[in-house]
């Protein structure tokens, strides 16, 4: 199985369902095959048979499932597509940038790219769940692009890097976020296992009241976003979460000793960013 195989484009609630036959379409012609559909408005339709035109086995075959979760459980990379400013910053490339990385990628690495709804994008829930952003550049006075054609060019700028002569082009070394998975020893997580990680490790920065449940200010976003940045491997995870059944182990046993830990002071204060 190549590359393009392993990469699944995902929708989430499209309303118009012309706008999934169009996706179908687009992806077909780049050479892909898997499509998500997540609570699409409308599907199947009649619609979207007629503007898939020659793309009708992709559109036929396509999964449909009820939430994100479901659609990226069993992927290694989940990307999402976005032109919003967020609070927090996350990774962002463009597409040729993301194509590149993609390209440095494991064989066996299954990866998803998410596509919001097309009056208001994805939600910063979904965005958190995913591990990078890709924004597509265009016109600043009005750059939104239907959601076909975003799919279009992301499917494009993967093919070229993916199958055909990539073109030649200056890379600024300084924004590279890539590392190579080709010859890792270890596959990296899945997005099932990222979200079981991430609810072990609230579960336990509350057992040690590391914040304030009522006022958790940004301290799990920051996690979420530090650890999706770095993408454990299944071993990596392991020993992660080894240390944090350790560490709720040692709080269990001081609770009910009724003693205090000692307290260093790290110099600062996470709790305030």
């Amino acid at each position: 199985m190549n590359k393009l195989d392993r990469i699944r484009i995902v929708m989430v609630n499209t309303s118009d369902p012309g706008n999934i036959g169009a996706a179908a379409r687009a992806v077909k012609t780049m050479g892909f095959s898997q499509l998500c559909l997540v609570q699409p408005k409308e599907y199947p339709s009649a619609k979207a048979t007629a503007r898939a035109s020659g793309a009708g086995d992709v559109l036929h075959k396509a999964m449909v499932v009820d939430t994100l979760e479901e659609a990226v459980a069993d992927c290694n990379m989940v990307v999402a597509t976005s032109t919003r400013l967020r609070t927090i910053p996350w990774p962002v490339m463009n597409p040729r940038e993301f194509a590149g990385f993609v390209e440095k990628e494991h064989d066996e690495s299954q990866i998803a790219i998410v596509f919001g709804r097309e009056d208001s994008g994805l939600s910063n829930e979904e965005l958190r769940k995913c591990h990078y952003h890709v924004s597509i550049p265009g016109n600043p006075d009005y750059s939104v692009l239907n959601i076909a054609a975003a799919i279009q060019v992301i499917c494009y700028e993967l093919r070229m890097s993916l199958v055909e002569m990539p073109l030649e082009i200056e890379v600024d070394e300084s924004r590279q976020m890539a590392v190579s998975y080709t010859e890792w020893d270890t596959p990296v997580c899945s997005a099932e296992d990222m979200e079981r990680f991430f609810l072990h490790l609230e579960q336990t920065l509350l057992d040690i009241r590391f914040f304030d449940p009522n006022n958790p200010r940004q301290i799990l976003t920051r996690s979420r976003r530090l650890f999706s940045r770095t993408r454990l491997d299944r071993l990596e995870m392991n020993l992660m979460r080894g240390i944090l059944a350790k560490v709720q182990e040692v709080a269990t046993k001081v609770q009910f000793s009724g003693s205090k830990p000692e307290q260093k002071d790290a110099g600062v204060d996470s709790t305030k960013k």
